[in-house]
């Protein structure tokens, strides 16, 4: 009896998955027949909107084709891409040394399990740490990832030097360090926070830039400081090296440990291969991501020896990181950033793109407020809304992003020529001058 029940049991699943299957066939028939007269790029849009969550704000492309500063849609127009993935594309699309890297591993070994030792893995720690003030690397998928390794590592560290209760972090208003549930409670940004209580406990927030604010936040729970060197999503925000320098001596004296958050920042953005290297000190701890491996999914979380000794097997893991793949790509990374001097070249354009920004705000008076940059992470201040230039270049054939209300981020690709700067002026004076008179 209990074998005939079950059987019937799984007859009547079966009939109703078909029956569903059938009826969502028949729906997508439906859906189909009436998307036959669209474009290529409106027939993807219309499979996005269908069958793709709703999370992203998307802008109205389909890019399928990129080679170097440019990308192409699916109906061929052609854009110039200063939006680089979100400073992810820092050597362009389909750079030759790297599509070479991925073949040449894709070819020998994917993936296997961090419970071997991985030959990319070792060489990419290797080479972090010899251009690093760190001595130990732990690889996972994303910059969010990144930035939950090392608070764990920070409390882990805390726990072992002084028992229970320091395991606070201060982070910055205005920060932005991932969208993991822990990572929208570090951000502070209220707008990500939205809707997701009851947050997670052991953050509280300080202003950027201004040290009496950190010194009134710490307590006794205290354990780290988590800072971007530069605010990224809040709008390419910077403070004085000295700020920084006053940050580390107070954390020495408290005995916090001091994170800095590279995930935007790091692997060339700046002109440097970090931007703590501008800032006359180190961290105790940094995370990495995007620029790391060009594309391909990776994060990093270094630390120095001191720090790290704190994991102990079974404190930290993740399956796919600094899997052969991705730490393949991100030696090639790194390799061709020296070889061809792309952290020159980013210091070079970065100087050379504000200066034209500049010529340009005196053509366009009032409307370009301000520029500024550390190498090619580059803001753009406007009187006019930035969402609506940044669809307008859309329409010019090129690609920026609007990360305030009134900020433009620029993110060019650290191979960025001379030219293709150029041209960037130009449909930016364009984007600008038809905004303002929509407006």
């Amino acid at each position: 009896m209990k074998k005939t029940k079950t059987m019937s049991l799984r007859g009547v699943r079966q009939s109703g998955r078909r029956g569903n299957l059938m009826k969502l066939s028949g729906d997508r028939r439906a859906l189909r027949a009436r998307d036959d007269s669209r474009s290529p790029s409106a027939h993807l849009r219309f499979l996005t909107q269908n069958f793709v969550m709703n999370t992203y704000n998307r802008l109205p492309l389909v890019l399928t084709k990129g080679k170097g500063a440019y990308v192409w849609d699916a109906d061929g127009k052609k854009y110039l891409d200063f939006f680089s993935g979100l400073a992810v594309n820092n050597l362009g699309h389909c750079h030759p040394k790297i599509v070479a890297a991925i073949r040449k591993q894709a070819s020998e070994l994917l993936h296997v399990s961090n419970v071997f030792h991985i030959p990319t893995q070792s060489m990419l720690a290797e080479e972090l740490v010899r251009h690093s003030f760190g001595d130990k690397v732990f690889f996972c998928n994303s910059g969010a990832e990144a930035n939950e390794g090392a608070i764990k590592l920070a409390r882990k560290y805390s726990y072992k030097k002084f028992g229970m209760g320091r395991h606070e972090v201060i982070t910055m208003k205005n920060s932005f360090h991932g969208r993991t549930l822990a990572m929208i409670t570090a951000t502070g940004q209220e707008k990500y926070q939205k809707g997701f209580d009851p947050l997670m406990p052991g953050f509280q927030y300080a202003v950027f830039g201004d040290l009496e604010s950190i010194k009134n936040t710490i307590t006794e729970k205290t354990c780290a400081i988590l800072i971007e060197p530069i605010q990224g999503e809040g709008g390419v925000k910077m403070a004085p090296p000295e700020y920084f320098q006053a940050l580390r001596k107070l954390c020495d004296e408290k005995d916090i440990l001091l994170i800095f958050d590279e995930v935007q920042t790091g692997v060339g953005r700046t002109g440097k291969l970090f931007a703590y290297e501008y800032l006359g000190i180190e961290p105790d701890i940094m995370t990495l991501a995007k620029g790391l491996a060009s594309g391909v999914p990776i994060g990093a979380l270094v630390a120095t020896d001191k720090i790290a000794q704190a994991f102990e097997p079974g404190d930290h893991a993740s399956t796919f990181g600094g899997n052969p793949l991705s730490t393949a790509t991100a030696l090639a990374t790194l390799k061709t950033i020296y070889q061809d001097d792309l952290l020159e070249n980013a210091q070079k354009m970065g100087k050379y793109l504000c200066d034209q920004v500049r010529k340009l705000s005196q053509k366009l008076p009032s409307m370009i407020l301000e520029v500024r940059n550390r190498g090619l992470m580059i803001a753009i201040e406007l009187s006019i809304d930035a969402k609506q230039v940044a669809l307008k270049a859309i329409e010019m054939g090129l690609l920026i992003n609007a990360v305030q209300e009134k900020t433009l981020r620029i993110l060019p690709p650290l191979t960025v020529t001379k030219k293709q700067v150029d041209e960037f002026i130009g449909k930016l004076a364009k984007s600008i001058r038809e905004s303002k008179q929509s407006s």
